[in-house]
């Protein structure tokens, strides 16, 4: 019988990519919805919203549209540009849902949207969302310096609010998933676990050192005038680390995902890189992902004396 967030993103499996900016392009993507999970683009670039069209070259599967609000919010043609492509799910992010949903809504389209507080999720439930993405500070990427840790946000959020949930932030496998479950999860979303699969488009450097990742090889920068990330520690993000006044962050951060060039800006990574001890396709990572639940909760169950 399937879970609520297998039915409402009419998934297979309920393993959902994250929205990389740059990254989340259509192969990927595709990839991920052909494994029977949810393939998720971006909408920030330019390349990335032609690749809502130009997925469909590789896949007649759902995938999704990410629509970061804060990148769009003066610009609600958005709503109208996700509705011609055909997209029925889309993951909001960075901003109010309040914004967005109720426009989406009208299109038809399914909104899933991302937190990282537990005042954040009652806002989005109060904005009349269908699901959320709870992420703890571990996940890569854009976050709060104060975010609580998946352990912690995810069993505060399922306690309050009654929708179906999807857990980011440390999610790579089985293990991880079957966690997630126990805690009030229905799904899981991954970002640095999909980076290091095979299809995905950024450069060997980069998932070389997502490979060779200890369980402090992450920093989260919170330097003024920057958003706080949690980011690989090592080139620019070691020296900005060690707070060099004339880094600059993002700038080039093109040059480092394709070009592996780790000196010229960070690396969005979770703490979850230490996990990670290989390259695998996507189709494997999904399918092990939600087949190897069942042995790691009979695990637990061994463990805690009630097999």
């Amino acid at each position: 019988m399937a879970n609520r967030i297998q039915s409402l993103l009419g998934v297979e499996y309920p393993v959902v990519q994250a929205p990389m900016t740059y990254i989340a392009r259509a192969e990927l993507a595709a990839a991920v919805s052909e494994a029977g999970g949810m393939g998720m683009i971006e909408t920030l670039t330019a390349e990335g919203r032609a690749d809502l069209q130009r997925v469909r070259d590789f896949t007649d599967k759902p995938v999704a549209g990410n629509l970061m609000i804060q990148g769009w919010k003066r610009d609600p043609s958005i709503v109208d540009m996700l509705a011609a492509t055909g997209v029925k799910h889309v993951f909001t992010s960075a901003g109010d849902p309040a914004l967005f949903t109720a426009q989406l809504h009208d299109h038809g389209m399914t909104v899933v949207h991302v937190v990282g507080s537990l005042r954040a999720a009652l806002k989005a439930a109060d904005a009349g969302v269908d699901a959320l993405v709870v992420e703890g500070v571990e996940g890569g990427g854009f976050k709060s310096a104060l975010g609580a840790s998946t352990m912690v946000l995810l069993p505060l959020v399922a306690s309050n609010v009654d929708l179906p949930i999807i857990a980011a932030g440390g999610m790579c496998d089985g293990q991880s998933a079957a966690a997630a479950l126990v805690l009030g999860a229905e799904g899981v979303q991954m970002g640095t676990r999909m980076l290091a699969s095979r299809e995905s488009l950024v450069h060997a450097n980069f998932k070389n050192a997502i490979v060779a990742a200890n369980d402090a090889a992450t920093v989260l920068l919170d330097l003024p005038g920057n958003p706080t990330m949690r980011v690989l520690r090592t080139g620019l993000a070691a020296r900005l680390a060690e707070h060099d006044p004339n880094a600059q962050l993002l700038d080039k951060v093109t040059e480092l995902y394709f070009g592996g060039d780790f000196e010229a800006s960070v690396a969005n990574t979770g703490q979850v890189s230490s996990r990670i001890a290989d390259l695998l396709p996507v189709s494997e990572i999904i399918r092990q992902t939600w087949t190897e639940i069942e042995a790691a909760l009979n695990s637990a169950r061994s463990r805690a004396g009630c097999a």
